[in-house]
């Protein structure tokens, strides 16, 4: 069943009141406007950013999490966290997010360094200090998340729930059938989805009904705004790389989907399956295998996105990006 009212084995995201997160991430252009809407928008408290290498090299992910921050005038430190997958060898994506991971427009020098802590330690901390308060939003290969897990296993059980911009059901992006993040580390994402902490997904079926076009890109552009207009430069690097490699038209918002969850969780349509990740399969390793019709009786394990009220979830973003147009 599809629905948008919540399944009694998950909890909703209270309907008001503050969401406390971490924001786990590989920056990359997407998770660049998911760090903004996490800064800027009023229903969360964004308690630290913890980078991975996922779309670039850790060194790239970590610079660019500190330069968005920069760029925005955000108050939140950053947390390096693994250079490299649990066991696989390591991929990249310079092919769409270029060299650095962040190419497109000069962003600023960062005043501020990455914290000496590493990342894993740095949510087990927050999760020491808020039980059953943190959410743990990942937006890049699960790597840090799976750690966490191995690490401190006593405090699973105190995280509120894990979001994730993970997979895909029906079809994938470096594969026919696998999508990036878990396919950069599908041992991490296998030790996630297996955890017991609730988990909410939100796989390219849904991420790909946010695709900002062309004249969107202009709109921040338009505004006359420094920031929202070197934004404006590095969306359309995005859309330009997602137009030579798929075919596609725009810059496609995966990762902002798992922060919207926690904005507005109204804005998605969701289903309850039972998730495992493929491990073997020479055609189908790294794959996101959904039970959509229950064959395998198994109780549902993750709460996977499935459609999108587009015209919310723009409205909303919009919302939060133009509050950086009167930063200087």
């Amino acid at each position: 069943m599809v629905y948008n009212i919540y399944h009694p084995i998950l909890q909703p995201p209270e309907g008001i009141g503050v969401e406390r997160l971490i924001l786990d991430c590989d920056p990359g252009h997407d998770d660049a406007i998911a760090i903004l809407m996490a800064g800027l928008d009023e229903k969360l408290e964004l308690l630290g950013i913890t980078t991975v290498a996922g779309n670039s090299y850790l060194e790239n992910t970590t610079m660019n999490a500190l330069k968005v921050v920069e760029m925005a005038g955000l108050d939140v430190d950053v947390y390096a966290g693994c250079a490299r997958p649990l066991l696989r060898d390591q991929i990249v994506a310079p092919e769409i997010h270029g060299s650095t991971g962040l190419e497109g427009a000069k962003l600023p020098t960062p005043k501020r360094q990455a914290e000496e802590k590493h990342a894993v330690d740095f949510i087990a901390e927050m999760v020491k200090a808020y039980p059953g308060e943190i959410n743990l939003v990942a937006t890049g290969p699960l790597t840090n998340v799976a750690l966490f897990i191995i690490r401190y296993p006593d405090l699973v059980e105190k995280l509120k729930r894990i979001v994730m911009m993970a997979g895909g059901i029906a079809f994938g992006n470096v594969t026919p059938v696998a999508e990036f993040n878990v396919y950069a580390d599908p041992e991490a994402a296998n030790v996630v989805l297996r955890s017991s902490v609730e988990k909410v997904m939100a796989p390219l079926d849904v991420t790909h009904q946010a695709i900002m076009a062309a004249e969107e890109i202009e709109r921040l552009r338009k505004t006359g705004s420094h920031i929202l207009q070197t934004l404006a430069d590095l969306l359309d690097f995005f859309r330009s790389t997602y137009l030579d490699l798929f075919d596609i038209d725009g810059a496609v918002l995966h990762d902002p989907c798992a922060v919207m969850y926690l904005i507005d969780p109204t804005i998605f349509e969701c289903e309850d399956l039972y998730v495992e990740v493929e491990l073997d399969g020479n055609l189908t390793y790294g794959q996101t295998v959904a039970d959509i019709w229950k064959t395998m009786k198994m109780k549902p394990n993750v709460r996977v996105l499935k459609r999108i009220d587009r015209k919310a979830f723009f409205d909303r973003l919009f919302e939060d990006l133009e509050k950086l147009a009167v930063r200087k």
